[in-house]
């Protein structure tokens, strides 16, 4: 995904932003069955592998690396630099990839069918796995993947500490920093834990906030990638921001963090990871 900025190239990378071609589903969908897919978004990936795809994919960004079956595919580079001559060698019948993916046209010149999808928002995802389950071919399994996640939230929900409800929270997603907003898929899941975010929803779902901002703030509670949470205590001011003093923090490392940033199929995953950090802090504050 083309960005000003190198963070919107990495995060947009990991979170597999994407925007939608609503227009083009339901043509799609009056056609076959797509028997050789390739994906150029990580949580797309593991959403086709959700709904019962992944023996038809043939093809993935390099980020895609969820769940197994998908490590060994052909890996045909990423959001900015996508392989187009190796993608159309690999002679798919379904592209799913970020329309801001310079290779969209390209590869749509070539012929072949393209697909460009939301991933900002837990309906976003919901209708990416029923459609995509639809197309395969087995609509139940999308509902199903569905259903699946929104039990893991609610059962995640109810391990929150009531003590914690309301606590207003900073989710780091880049040390720019670049925050989760209310809007986002990580905003929504936030509100659903019963954590109130400190991020305006008008600043959009992932906003770049001054560090003035955030100090200002003073969230209860910080979530952050550990390697960007042991920096915090260094940037200009960020001392003084309780939660770190008082150790009201979530720190993940890179392989869990990333479940966490990626919207698809874990999405109930990640609720209860964020539900076992909470957990754990509600009872050190006792």
């Amino acid at each position: 995904m083309s960005a000003v900025l190198a963070f919107l190239q990495r995060a947009r990378r990991r979170l597999g932003l994407a925007l939608a071609g609503w227009l083009l589903a339901p043509a799609l969908a009056a056609a076959a069955p797509p028997q050789r897919i390739v994906s150029l978004v990580p949580g797309l990936t593991e959403s086709v592998c959700a709904v019962g795809g992944c023996a038809r994919l043939v093809g993935t960004d390099r980020y895609s690396n969820w769940p197994a079956e998908v490590v060994a595919l052909p890996k045909l580079g990423g959001l900015d630099d996508a392989q187009v001559e190796r993608i159309a060698a690999l002679q798919p019948d379904l592209v799913l990839a970020a329309p801001s993916a310079r290779a969209v046209q390209r590869l749509e010149d070539l012929g072949l069918r393209v697909v460009v999808l939301h991933t900002r928002n837990h309906q976003d995802v919901k209708h990416n796995l029923l459609w995509l389950g639809e197309l395969l071919g087995d609509a139940a399994k999308g509902l199903s993947a569905w259903q699946a996640i929104e039990r893991q939230i609610a059962a995640a929900a109810e391990r929150v500490p009531p003590a914690l409800r309301g606590r207003s929270v900073y989710f780091e997603v880049e040390s720019s920093p670049y925050a989760a907003g209310p809007t986002s898929f990580i905003g929504e899941t936030l509100v659903q834990l019963g954590l109130r975010n400190i991020v305006p929803a008008a600043l959009g779902p992932f906003p770049k906030l001054s560090p003035e901002f955030v100090v200002r703030a003073q969230p209860d509670i910080v979530i952050a990638e550990v390697r960007n949470l042991q920096d915090m205590q260094r940037r200009p001011g960020w001392a003084a921001l309780r939660a770190l003093q008082r150790q009201q923090t979530c720190a993940f490392p890179s392989a869990s963090y990333e479940v966490l940033v990626r919207p698809g199929p874990r999405m109930g995953q990640a609720a209860l990871q964020l539900a076992d950090c909470l957990a754990a802090m509600g009872k050190e504050a006792r």
